[in-house]
């Protein structure tokens, strides 16, 4: 290799900055949506370029995803997500990050008694459904 770490994601090396269309790809959400927190969460700042094109650094995407996973695996309002995130020690970098492992041995999660599970499971039925 010349110096850098390559990953699977189209060649870019680990330290890379993504695109918005590259992020929301990685996080399974629309680029309104990214656009969106923006102006939720003041954390969330990308580099804006020529063209107001924007690129996420490696922090960036590292909040992006705990903000994905705040609201649609825990099931978080963005008022409750700002405020987890808020929190001291809750910075992205500071927080090891989610495996499948620590979210398979973490206590089950309920929303109002039902399972998060149960809720994925039946909004994935319905997306497919929909499609």
């Amino acid at each position: 290799m010349s110096g850098f770490e390559m990953t699977d994601d189209g060649g870019k090396a680990s330290g890379a900055m993504l695109a918005i269309g590259e992020l929301a790809v990685r996080i399974g959400v629309p680029t309104h949506v990214l656009r969106y927190w923006e102006t939720r969460f003041p954390q969330l700042k990308p580099l804006q370029r020529s063209g107001r094109r924007r690129y996420y650094r490696a922090e960036d995407v590292a909040l992006a995803e705990r903000i994905h996973h705040l609201l649609h695996v825990q099931g978080f309002t963005v008022e409750g997500a700002r405020k987890a995130l808020s929190e001291p020690g809750a910075a992205p970098t500071s927080r090891a990050p989610l495996t499948r492992e620590a979210l398979d041995s973490a206590a089950p999660m309920q929303v109002k008694g039902v399972p998060v599970e149960a809720l994925v499971s039946l909004r994935q039925r319905l997306a497919a459904v929909l499609g």
